[in-house]
């Protein structure tokens, strides 16, 4: 039965600072509040989930062992495991697994390996393609607007269920919204 709440979190600016396209472990550092906020998330019953379009691989820049060591780096600093991590390695150009943000494929992937009930889930993301993905997959959408470029609040603000800058705002925002 799929009755599990998820948060599905994009990585790149929303976890951590992003270094584009980094495979280098040592430039992760992580955003304010997030370690606070995924703590109140598992606290709260939350399984955890990195949705990830990590395309420096489709372009040769990077390796799928460079990501790997990225998002181990992430989740030792945090302390907290992940239910599961979904990268899509995909270029824009080049679509081979057609997963990238903003088709809904990893977070239906992961309501598949998990059970996840998407309509009792979020996403959290700081581009259009993050709420798109999760409005796509039927969660709730919250934007995490920190780093984002303002074309990307213009484009989604009368589609999210909800903007801040601060990640510990979204986390709380998320316990108030939680369906049993």
């Amino acid at each position: 039965m799929k009755n599990k709440q998820a948060v599905f979190f994009d990585r790149d600016n929303t976890i951590i600072f992003d270094v584009p396209y980094s495979g280098d472990p040592s430039k992760v550092e992580l955003v304010p509040h997030i370690k606070d906020a995924l703590i109140i998330l598992k606290e709260n019953g939350f399984e955890l989930f990195i949705i990830s379009n990590q395309s420096g691989v489709g372009r040769g820049l990077i390796t799928e062992e460079q990501v790997q060591a990225v998002n181990d780096k992430v989740q030792s600093l945090l302390g907290i495991q992940f239910t599961a991590i979904y990268n899509c390695f995909d270029a824009p150009d080049n679509p081979v697994q057609k997963c990238r943000k903003p088709f809904p494929k990893m977070i239906l992937q992961a309501c598949k390996d998990y059970p996840i009930n998407p309509k009792k889930s979020f996403m959290v993301g700081d581009k259009k393609s993050d709420i798109l993905a999760g409005i796509s997959a039927g969660c709730k959408t919250a934007l995490y607007s920190l780093k984002s470029k303002q074309s990307d609040i213009n484009d989604v603000e009368n589609i999210v269920d909800f903007i801040s800058d601060d990640i510990l705002t979204i986390a709380n925002w998320m316990c108030r919204q939680k369906i049993e």
